[in-house]
């Protein structure tokens, strides 16, 4: 039987685990024990950079956090070793960052299931949610095509213009 103390801290861990989770649009639970310390090193400067928090727990911990949330469904990827990645800004940044060194390591290294925002998902939703390019890519494309749109405009209307004066 675990000491009051011990007790209390292992509370605090759930508590905050779960406090990080809630507070999250987006999440993905990874079986990690396949990557090497070079590739590892590489991701979690890549997802700290991201903005997104990555960390090992136990799976009970992992368990304890998860139940009496809406991604209570989620406990039945805890086995095996897990780790979190957790974002409160981007919705598929972990999972894009994830799901690049998982097709990188091919074995060990693979994607459990994740959420973004209130959707529960496999490791096949993740991976769906990976192939959605960032925020700023979407932005720029959206303002590559209104800029087409506009240019387009702006070639009409001088066609016009030409056309009025040489008559």
């Amino acid at each position: 039987m675990p000491s009051e103390k011990v007790l209390l801290q292992k509370q605090q861990a759930v508590a905050d685990l779960k406090a990080k989770i809630e507070a999250s649009v987006s999440g993905v639970l990874v079986d990690y024990k396949g990557i090497n310390v070079a590739n590892d090193t590489k991701m979690r400067r890549e997802l700290r950079e991201a903005g997104v928090e990555y960390a090992v727990y136990k799976n009970s911990t992992i368990r304890f956090a998860l139940t009496g949330t809406s991604f209570a469904d989620l406990t039945k990827h805890l086995d095996g070793t897990t780790a979190v990645a957790l974002s409160a800004t981007d919705a598929t940044a972990p999972a894009r960052i994830i799901a690049k060194y998982a097709k990188e390591t091919k074995e060990g290294f693979n994607i459990k299931g994740g959420f973004v925002e209130s959707d529960v998902m496999d490791a096949a939703g993740i991976e769906a949610v990976a192939s959605i390019p960032s925020r700023e890519v979407l932005l720029s494309q959206l303002c590559g095509g209104l800029n087409g749109v506009i240019r387009n405009l702006a070639v009409v209307l001088d066609q016009i213009r030409e056309q009025k004066e040489a008559c």
